[in-house]
């Protein structure tokens, strides 16, 4: 499969949207983070008290630190930089790397170097960011993710045997254990796991997640700093002058803090998925309608592009997107659209019982007919992998010579490729904004048709 989940390896076929968890890939990290900040301005109390939990946790460095036990300290530090189970950033490979000795003891140093954490600790530990430099959205994330680990083993457990995914028998490397204020060494617990690997995952709850931290340098550095101050005249901007000036100025960032407070009814996770809105729809079809066919000026791409952001909003959440492939067959260069076939919708369900279909595969093409070789393409690419459907993303109805042999394709070994057009896009788009009916309903139009002129 391409970008395979987890639940689709255990064969749970419930749509992204319906789930309250964020589904992880088994070879990539997802890419968003949990923000504290949500947790903080949520109205469950469940949430507040994670919240209060983590920034206990990590305060507790800060009395270790004042009861001379700073080695210990930056050890716990080092650990909680980094929580692999829970799969979320950009890495590739669903692994990253802790803090060094350096860095925790920077962070260390801001309990005793700035009066007001020295006196209280950390109202949201998020603001280390403003004082050390290479802390960022990732860090945040694995911070709260560590300290609140045991919720989220509890959190896990819940979601898999209300969904029936498979519990293993695993271990977790280091938990952290609230009351004693340190971590436990290789846990014994029953979580879901990485069928490549044998490595333990955590899901984690959709309501905390966020592409960014709701309090973020790269904006307070952008619009909030005072720069003439920050900055000397004439000097260029860094982030380590910013980093230094924030240290001898607390308040700079303590007004930014209370500002994005009196905000905080505007701050919302952030959608693993956003559709595009009805009228950027309609701008999309627009592009795609004024093109040319052919590649003159870029417009193949042009076309893939627009089609692939249209189609992706369209057929959601009945399917959900994987990706935008390219590949190359005969020397020719192909850009696919890969879709999870969740089976939400009676066509997807027909697709996979009689086609085997896995994942949706859509070929671009934006040609002015479809000539054999085209079909000949995407018939090569439906393998046991993807399921013997498919579809090509095209200008205009298939001629009748193609159409014949899409037929005799489906009589001779059961393969199915169906069309949709300019016409049918448009149609989609229609449904789209009128929000009355699904815009997959054409999909399953074009294939009812289809199958009306397919021998008994």
């Amino acid at each position: 499969m391409i970008r395979p989940r987890l639940t689709d390896y255990h064969g749970i076929h419930i749509p992204q949207a319906d789930l309250d968890f964020a589904i992880p890939f088994l070879r990539e990290d997802v890419p968003l983070y949990v923000d504290p900040f949500l947790l903080w301005r949520s109205p469950s109390y469940q949430d507040k008290a994670l919240h209060n939990a983590i920034l206990n946790s990590f305060n507790h460095l800060g009395y270790l630190v004042k009861t001379g036990l700073t080695e210990e300290a930056r050890r716990q530090l080092i650990i909680a930089s980094e929580c692999e189970e829970v799969g979320l950033g950009v890495s590739i490979h669903r692994a990253g790397s802790r803090i060094g000795e350096r860095q925790a003891s920077q962070i260390l140093d801001l309990f005793g170097q700035i009066p007001e954490y020295d006196r209280r600790g950390f109202t949201h530990f998020e603001e280390i960011q403003f004082f050390v430099d290479g802390i960022a959205r990732d860090r945040i994330s694995d911070f709260a993710c560590s300290f609140m680990k045991s919720f989220l083993i509890d959190f896990t457990i819940d979601q898999c045997e209300s969904q029936g995914i498979p519990l293993a028998a695993c271990s977790i490397a280091y938990l952290y254990d609230p009351e004693g204020g340190s971590f436990a060494r290789d846990v014994p617990v029953h979580l879901p796991v990485n069928p490549d690997t044998g490595a333990p995952i955590l899901l984690v709850p959709k309501r905390w997640l966020r592409f960014g931290p709701w309090l973020d340098f790269e904006e307070y550095f952008r619009a909030y700093c005072p720069r003439d101050e920050a900055i000397n005249p004439g000097a260029t901007p860094t982030r380590v002058r910013v980093l230094q000036y924030n240290r001898d100025n607390y308040g700079a960032v303590e007004a930014y803090v209370r500002r994005k407070e009196q905000a905080a009814a505007d701050c919302a996770n952030d959608p693993l998925f956003k559709q595009l809105p009805v009228l950027s729809a309609k701008r999309r079809l627009a592009t795609i309608r004024k093109l040319p066919t052919g590649k003159t000026g870029g417009a193949d791409r042009k076309y893939e592009d627009s089609a692939a952001e249209l189609l992706a909003s369209l057929l959601y959440p009945k399917l959900d997107f994987a990706d935008v492939q390219s590949r190359t067959d005969s020397g020719v260069n192909i850009r696919d659209l890969i879709f999870y076939n969740n089976r939400a919708h009676p066509l997807l369900r027909d697709l996979f019982e009689e086609y085997g279909t896995r994942q949706v595969v859509m070929e671009l093409k934006n040609v002015h007919a479809v000539e054999r070789e085209h079909i000949n393409q995407l018939n090569r690419y439906m393998t046991n992998a993807f399921g013997r459907f498919g579809v090509l993303i095209t200008r205009y109805e298939l001629p009748r010579a193609m159409r014949k042999n899409t037929i005799d394709l489906w009589a001779g070994q059961r393969r199915c490729i169906i069309a949709l057009t300019d016409a049918d896009l448009e149609q989609m788009v229609e449904i789209y904004g009128s929000r009355q009916r699904d815009p997959i309903d054409v999909l399953t139009k074009k294939y009812v048709e289809f199958r009306r002129d397919c021998p008994s």
